[in-house]
C-alpha cells in the first residue's frame, strides 16, 4: 500500500508539472475590440507566445467564431496570432453585411486591422495573413488596400464574386450562395446578390483580379479540382503572380489537388490513391514562416506549382495518380485540341462532319436536372457517376471510342455549343466526364452558360427564338489523364438544379410562380455549326484518337 501511495504521489507531481508548464508557455489571449475607422470595434484575441517579445504576427479575420486551435500556425515558429470576428458578427460591434466593409471601400476594416496590430509593442513590424474559404475571401478583399502584409496564405477561396462565387456563366449559383448565406444567418444578402444579375459596378468592389497590381504580398494559395472556388485559387495566382505589385509579382505559389472544397482521401464515388493527401497547411505556415522571418530565400526555391494529376484510380499502373511541379500555370504549352459532337452520340476528332446535324430536347424548368456532384458545398461534391442522370430524356450524352492510348488534358477546358430555342432564353449545360471500361461515368468538370449573356455579362443580348447562336461553357481547370480503354465523354442538357437556379425561360433572370415555360432547345452540329469540346493537351496526344 505504502508503495502504492508513492507511485500515485509521482504521478500527480507529473501531471501537476505538465500542467504548470502548459500554463506558463500557452500563448496569451488578450480579448480587445479593435477600433475601426468608423468608431466600431471588432472583437479580437490576442494570441502571444512565451518570451517577451516583439513578435510576428498572422492574421485571420472570421465569420464563424474566433476559433483559436488555428494558431498552432503562428506557434510553430513563434509568431502571435491574432483572430478576429468580422464587423457585426461573434463579439464584434456594428451590422454584418457580409464581406461589405472588407476590401477597398469606403469603410476597410481588414486594412484598419493590420493598423492597430502593426503599432502594438509585441509586433515586431511584420504582420501576414491565413485563412480558408470565407476566412480566404476577407484576405483577397484585404490585399488590394493594404501595401503592409508581408505574406498571404489564402486557401480555397475566389478571386472574385461575379463568375466564381455568386454567378457562373451568368447563372446564379443557388444551392452554394442561398444555402451558405442562410447557414451563417446572413439571408438578406441573397437579395442584394439577386438584385445584380449582370456583372456591373457592385461587383467591382469583389474583383481582385482588377486589382492585382496594387497587391504587393507575397501569397500561397491553395485548391482542389473540385473545389467550389477552383478557377478562382487558380486566377488568384495567376494574376499576382504575372500582374501583381512589387512585392507580389514572382512571388507567389500554387497548390491544387484532387479535393473538394474540403480535402480527403475520397472524392465523390472516387477512392483516390494514397498520395492524394498533401500537408497543405504545413506547407502554408512554413511560407507564413519564410516571409515573417526575413528568409523567404527558404520557401521560394520550391517550384512555384504543385498539382496533382488525376488518373485512372482503379489500375496501379495508370499513368497520373501523381503529384508534379512547375514554374507557371498551366505547367507546358498545350494544343487547344476539339472533340466534335455528332448526332449519333459520337465524340471525335475527326473534322469531317454532315452538312445539317442536329439534336433537340424540351427543357422543363419544373422537372430540371437534378445535380449529381460536382462542385458544391452543402450538398454532394465531387466525381459522382452519371450514369443515372444521363437516362433522362434532356440530357444528350456524346462519348469518344475506347483509347487506344493515354490521353492528358491539364489546364482550361471548355465547350462550344451552336444552339437555337423557341424561349425567350434558356441555359446551356455542359458536363466533362471520364468513362471508365466498365460504364461508370465520373464526373470531371460541369458548367452552365445564359444564353443571353453569351456574348458577355455586362449586357444581355437575347437570342431570337429559332436563331442559331455560339456560346461557349467555361468548366474552369483541371489536370487529367484519360487512361487507356477509357472513353471521353461530354453531357449536354439546360439544368443542373440546385448547383444552379432554373432559368424560366421567359427571358427573366430567376423563376417564379406562374413564370415557367418549355423551352424547346436545339444542338447543332455540322460542318457550319462545329460544336465541340475543346481540351488543352500536350502536343500529338490527339493524333490517337480517330
Amino acid at each position: 500500500m505504502y508503495i502504492f501511495r508513492i507511485g500515485a504521489a509521482i504521478v500527480f507531481l507529473l501531471l501537476a508539472a505538465c500542467v504548470l508548464f502548459w500554463y506558463l508557455t500557452r500563448p496569451k489571449s488578450q480579448f480587445t475590440l479593435i477600433p475601426m475607422r468608423d468608431g466600431v470595434g471588432l472583437a479580437a484575441d490576442c494570441l502571444l507566445p512565451p518570451g517577451k517579445g516583439p513578435f510576428p504576427v498572422v492574421l485571420t479575420r472570421t465569420v464563424y467564431g474566433r476559433d483559436k486551435s488555428m494558431a498552432q500556425i503562428a506557434s510553430a515558429f513563434g509568431a502571435a496570432y491574432v483572430i478576429q470576428d468580422t464587423r457585426g458578427r461573434g463579439s464584434s460591434e456594428g451590422e454584418d453585411h457580409i464581406f461589405t466593409t472588407d476590401g477597398w471601400g469606403e469603410l476597410q476594416d481588414g486594412v484598419d486591422t493590420v493598423r492597430w496590430i502593426l503599432e502594438q509593442p509585441w509586433c515586431n513590424g511584420k504582420a501576414a495573413t491565413y485563412g480558408a474559404s470565407a476566412l480566404g475571401i476577407t484576405q483577397m478583399l484585404m490585399a488590394p488596400a493594404e501595401p503592409r502584409l508581408a505574406a498571404q496564405a489564402i486557401l480555397v477561396a475566389p478571386s472574385k464574386f461575379y463568375g466564381q462565387l455568386a454567378y457562373q456563366g451568368g447563372v446564379w449559383r443557388k444551392s452554394l450562395c442561398e444555402g451558405w448565406l442562410n447557414a451563417v444567418e446572413c439571408s438578406e444578402m441573397i437579395g442584394l446578390w439577386k438584385s445584380h444579375p449582370t456583372d456591373d459596378a457592385f461587383w467591382a468592389g469583389y474583383d481582385a483580379e482588377a486589382q492585382a497590381g496594387r497587391i504587393t504580398a507575397p501569397g500561397i494559395h491553395v485548391g482542389g479540382w473540385w473545389d467550389i472556388f477552383q478557377q478562382g485559387t487558380i486566377n488568384n495566382f495567376k494574376t499576382r503572380q504575372e500582374q501583381g505589385g512589387e512585392g507580389a509579382r514572382g512571388h507567389q505559389q500554387l497548390i491544387m489537388g484532387p479535393w473538394t472544397h474540403s480535402p480527403a482521401p475520397e472524392a465523390g464515388d472516387l477512392k483516390l490513391p494514397e498520395n492524394s493527401m498533401f500537408d497543405f497547411n504545413g506547407q502554408a505556415g512554413a511560407f507564413l514562416q519564410a516571409w515573417l522571418t526575413g528568409q523567404p530565400e527558404t520557401i521560394m526555391e520550391l517550384p512555384a506549382v504543385r498539382y496533382y494529376t488525376l488518373g485512372d484510380v482503379d489500375d496501379p499502373q495508370a499513368p497520373g495518380n501523381e503529384w508534379r511541379t512547375a514554374d507557371a500555370w498551366p505547367p507546358f504549352s498545350t494544343v487547344e485540341t476539339p472533340y466534335y459532337l455528332s448526332a449519333d452520340g459520337r465524340l471525335s476528332a475527326d473534322a469531317s462532319m454532315e452538312k445539317t446535324s442536329s439534336l433537340s430536347y424540351a427543357f422543363d424548368p419544373a422537372n430540371p436536372c437534378p445535380t449529381l456532384g460536382g462542385a458544391n458545398l452543402l450538398i454532394e461534391a465531387g466525381p459522382k457517376d452519371q450514369h443515372a442522370i444521363g437516362e433522362r430524356a434532356d440530357v444528350l450524352k456524346f462519348a469518344t471510342e475506347p483509347l487506344d492510348t493515354p490521353i492528358e488534358a491539364t489546364g482550361r477546358v471548355r465547350v462550344r455549343l451552336y444552339v437555337s430555342s423557341d424561349a425567350p432564353d434558356t441555359d446551356f449545360t455542359a458536363k466533362l466526364v471520364d468513362i471508365y471500361p466498365d460504364g461508370r461515368e465520373f464526373l470531371m468538370l460541369d458548367s452552365i452558360q445564359r444564353v443571353k449573356f453569351r456574348n458577355g455579362f455586362q449586357q444581355p443580348e437575347p437570342l431570337a427564338p429559332g436563331e442559331v447562336g455560339a456560346l461557349d461553357i467555361d468548366l474552369w481547370s483541371i489536370s487529367l489523364v484519360f487512361n487507356k480503354g477509357h472513353r471521353i465523354g461530354v453531357h449536354v442538357s439546360s439544368s443542373n438544379h440546385p448547383r444552379f437556379e432554373v432559368n424560366p425561360n421567359t427571358g427573366d433572370d430567376f423563376p417564379s410562380p406562374g413564370n415557367l415555360r418549355v423551352a424547346h432547345n436545339t444542338v447543332y452540329m455540322d460542318a457550319v455549326h462545329p460544336s465541340a469540346l475543346y481540351l488543352p493537351e500536350a502536343p500529338g496526344a490527339s493524333k490517337k484518337v480517330k
